[in-house]
């Protein structure tokens, strides 16, 4: 991910147009010192539980010293009473006392025996969260109560209301805070993106922001909380699918995963091959497609779509970085969205495919990438406000592309960053009639490129087509 975006790349030129939250390399900001990393844990690790059911758990904050315990939903599952051990080696019950909304990953739990005077965790402010800052998650992955991690924050989604991180999160650790560098809670960690339900982290976690933990807190104070547990689950094997393989039919529905934000996936995984041009189309006439796909051994890969399909449809083309497995998630744009959809991965490396022109899917040969997509809200944004939207592929030393970025909608910008995050080429407008992007580069070395498609100002959204080739 490319949280340096949000403060220039180390070493190289910072982009003209695009300004920074501080003075360059911002990005070293994000890194925690040992001294600041010690006093987060020691002053909020005491409010971190650890709840267990009899099915499982998961982790919790204090939030009143009374022995209010924040958490999420699906760790508490539809049990009335829980248990729960605070780090001091105390053990009480709970009653699970509230559930988020419309499927909103969050509950609370209140002690029983009066206790007094708990050390609680401290919400930050609502919307104070920025990419590319430190984060730290506390809770008991695998049980083990009381560990730490550390990264920053990858991508704040506004549109599904999530926060990313590439700080370890892992089974147990649900439900435990997301914290900055002041020990603040700015999310509750929910859900991650991984291969099974013993897997472990891939580098894409994600939390639930503050202004919604507000929102939950206030209905379960002043008795409005639901009191109901919605169905769901989260823990759905990935099933194989087949490059050029038949269509697979599939059902999003409760027996599916779900997102934090209430919407259902189902989680498949292929394996491809570096330099490998695929095309993945997930079509529905009964649901709204949203396609997401990452690489369970690197933390670097992250591509979405949700209408580059045409109509509900979703469709990805992305040159393969690695060699190895690739997990694809057919998810629904809208919250409890269910119904049919089919899904496919085509090789498109073959030669012998026809040209490609605007909304047509496939790469002809010697095309590297294409992707047809849509630049707005929900998208990671620069300190600007422009939005952003990334896309990497395979090069070679001495490697002569070309990549074009069009749009009929907005003013566009386009970067090329190397596996450094060091910007290799960027260009505005292509020439002086028009405000497309256009680049030709020789690749200085071997390794992952990643294309930054981005609006050229905050007002700058709509449809877009990029090639590389």
């Amino acid at each position: 991910m490319l949280g340096a975006l949000l403060g220039g790349w180390p070493g190289t030129a910072l982009p003209t147009g695009l300004p920074l939250l501080g003075p360059a390399p911002a990005l070293a900001q994000a890194t925690l010192d040992e001294a600041t990393t010690i006093r987060v844990y020691e002053r909020v690790s005491p409010a971190v539980v650890a709840i267990e059911t009899r099915t499982g758990g998961g982790s919790g904050s204090i939030v009143e010293a009374s022995g209010l315990i924040l958490t999420n939903a699906h760790v508490v599952g539809g049990e009335r009473v829980v248990t729960v051990r605070l780090t001091d080696g105390r053990t009480f019950q709970g009653d699970v006392v509230g559930y988020g909304e419309n499927r909103l990953d969050l509950a609370a739990v209140r002690l029983r025996g009066n206790p007094t005077n708990l050390p609680t965790v401290t919400l930050a402010p609502p919307n104070s969260v920025r990419v590319g800052q430190a984060a730290l998650a506390i809770g008991s992955p695998f049980g083990l109560q009381g560990t730490l991690t550390v990264g920053i924050i990858s991508r704040i989604d506004t549109e599904r209301n999530l926060i990313q991180t590439d700080a370890a999160i892992n089974p147990g650790n649900s439900g435990g805070p997301l914290l900055n560098r002041d020990g603040q809670l700015i999310g509750v960690n929910t859900s991650i993106f991984t291969t099974g339900r013993d897997g472990g982290s891939v580098g894409i976690g994600f939390a639930i922001p503050t202004n919604a933990v507000q929102s939950f807190l206030a209905a379960v104070r002043s008795g409005q909380a639901s009191t109901t547990a919605a169905a769901g689950r989260s823990d759905r094997e990935p099933a194989a699918i087949t490059i050029n393989g038949p269509a697979v039919q599939g059902r999003l529905d409760d027996n599916s995963n779900i997102l934090p934000d209430g919407s259902y996936y189902n989680p498949y995984i292929f394996e491809g091959q570096a330099g490998q041009v695929v095309t993945i189309e997930m079509n529905s006439t009964d649901l709204d497609s949203y396609l997401i796909v990452v690489a369970p051994d690197q933390d670097d890969l992250y591509v979405q779509d949700d209408d580059s399909g045409g109509n509900l449809n979703a469709r990805l083309s992305l040159q393969l970085p690695y060699t190895g497995s690739y997990l694809i998630f057919a998810n629904a744009f809208a919250q409890g969205e269910t119904g049919r959809y089919q899904l496919r991965v085509i090789d498109q490396s073959s030669a012998g495919n026809p040209g490609l022109v605007p909304g047509q899917s496939g790469n002809p040969q010697g095309r590297i990438l294409q992707q047809q997509g849509r630049l707005g809200p929900g998208d990671p944004t620069l300190s600007d406000g422009s939005y952003f939207q990334e896309f990497p592929f395979q090069g070679q030393a001495g490697q002569r592309v070309v990549i074009r970025l069009s749009s009929p909608d907005f003013d566009t910008y386009l970067l090329l960053v190397d596996e450094a995050q060091d910007i290799v080429a960027e260009n505005d407008d292509a020439n002086r009639d028009t405000t497309n992007s256009e680049l030709a580069v020789t690749l200085p070395r071997d390794g992952i490129y990643t294309v930054v498609v981005n609006a050229y100002d905050s007002r700058g959204q709509g449809q877009f087509f990029l090639t590389v080739e």
